[in-house]
């Protein structure tokens, strides 16, 4: 009986130790998603909020990360049930034509989302070095380049998460340099208040968060983690280990954008200083809190625009191999020819920018027209039964997701139209 039950204990122990082990093969993809809400962009949008509104608008934050866990779990699940992206389910169930305008305004968007990165990395680069813009977005997308054709998707996927992790320590450090109102912290991360004139603010957080790249991209990384999807155990067990890599990985971007507002209601509203432009943020926290503080802002960024430059790549490579068919490969033809479709008509346009912070709201005027479509192609693919079978949207989850495709497409609609 003794020699049966120690059997048992060991056995127990064995599973928990794999059930750990399990967790941890598939944390990862989510990481790589998380980028995409914490790129330049969400910089200039969370600075303007906290400098305007001090802790007001944390409540948006909450809010844009909940819809964004939703969709991009029900993005995966695609991923994971069909072994296909977005897009080559795109290219396999719509017809040709439709699947071709769809998948070249998210390759547009794509392009657009590497020009927005690009000029982030290129505003640190000019920061910390002095570079100029245009030769400091060649060196980010040859760096990039350099990245994705070079390294393994895994090995890619670790340096990713080292941006991403000295990023959030960044923002650690800065927090932890100034006097934060904590009390009120915590009331502006649930109470949705929304101040005069800040619907604008408001509707830029929400837009920078949800990205249409990163509707196709999480469906592609995805499928690094699939072992055996004939098996309906192991399918369910990828599923909600799936959720757990989403719900931690946009937790930590939530926890970035946090400190973002933070940071600048700590330093910049508590003094009445308005900031409108990345550079003026860095420029105003040397006087404020020192010179190190202004360093590290400018190295953080740096990192942020080098990790989501590499994924906005990703993505427009994976949307133009799905255009035939095929899958993310950078040793395919169509992969590599993506990569360069995504890469080389941001750098072109840039050449052409002489107002950078335009150029950023350019770029985000076009994710707005081209997000709804991306949210209802994958929302149409997740709800049909002939592509998702048994795993297709139940009737409540449908009903979620279309109300906040709607609500998406409206915020979204509104940008364009005020901004």
């Amino acid at each position: 009986m003794i020699d049966f039950l120690k059997k048992q204990l060991f056995t127990v122990h064995q599973n928990g130790k794999q059930q750990v082990s399990d967790v941890f093969k598939y944390i990862g993809p989510g990481i790589i998603v998380t980028v995409g809400f914490i790129d330049p962009g969400n910089w200039a949008a969370n600075l303007a909020a906290g400098a305007s509104y001090g802790y007001e608008l944390l409540w948006v934050v909450t809010l844009s990360t909940i819809m964004l866990i939703l969709l991009q779990h029900n993005v995966a699940h695609l991923g994971i049930v069909r072994g296909q992206c977005l897009s080559e389910c795109a290219y396999e169930f719509l017809p040709r034509y439709a699947s071709r305008f769809v998948l070249s305004t998210a390759g547009i968007a794509a392009a657009a989302t590497a020009l927005a990165e690009f000029i982030g990395a290129a505003i640190a680069l000019k920061m910390l070095f002095g570079i100029p813009i245009l030769i400091g977005s060649s060196l980010t997308a040859l760096i990039c380049t350099v990245m994705l054709i070079t390294n393994s998707y895994r090995k890619l996927e670790r340096i990713i998460a080292g941006f991403v992790s000295l990023i959030a320590l960044a923002y650690l450090v800065e927090v932890n340099m100034v006097n934060v109102d904590w009390a009120a912290a915590g009331i502006g991360w649930v109470d949705p208040n929304i101040p005069n004139t800040s619907m604008l603010v408001i509707l830029s957080i929400l837009g920078a968060v949800i990205m249409p790249h990163n509707l196709f991209l999480h469906s592609e990384i995805i499928q690094s983690r699939q072992f055996n999807t004939q098996d309906p155990a192991i399918m369910k067990r990828q599923l909600r280990y799936e959720f757990l890599d989403t719900l931690l990985s946009m937790g930590i971007g939530w926890m970035i954008n946090s400190a973002m507002i933070i940071l600048a209601a700590a330093v910049f509203f508590a003094h009445g200083i308005e900031v409108t432009e990345l550079e003026q943020a860095e420029e105003l926290l040397r006087p404020l809190i020192g010179p190190a503080a202004g360093i590290i802002f400018a190295i953080a960024l740096l990192f942020a625009g080098f990790a989501s430059s590499a994924t906005a790549g990703m993505a427009g490579a994976s949307i133009f191999a799905g255009m035939f068919g095929e899958s993310y490969d950078m040793k395919d033809f169509h992969t590599r020819l993506g990569l360069a479709l995504t890469y080389v008509p941001a750098l072109l346009l840039i050449v052409f920018i002489t107002d950078s912070f335009q150029a950023l709201l350019f770029s985000q005027m076009f994710l707005s027209l081209q997000l709804p479509i991306t949210i209802f192609l994958q929302l149409y693919m997740t709800s049909s039964r002939k592509v998702m079978g048994e795993y297709a949207n139940r009737k409540f989850t449908n009903i979620l997701l279309w109300s906040i495709g709607i609500i998406v497409t409206i915020m979204n609609i509104y940008l364009l139209i005020v901004g």
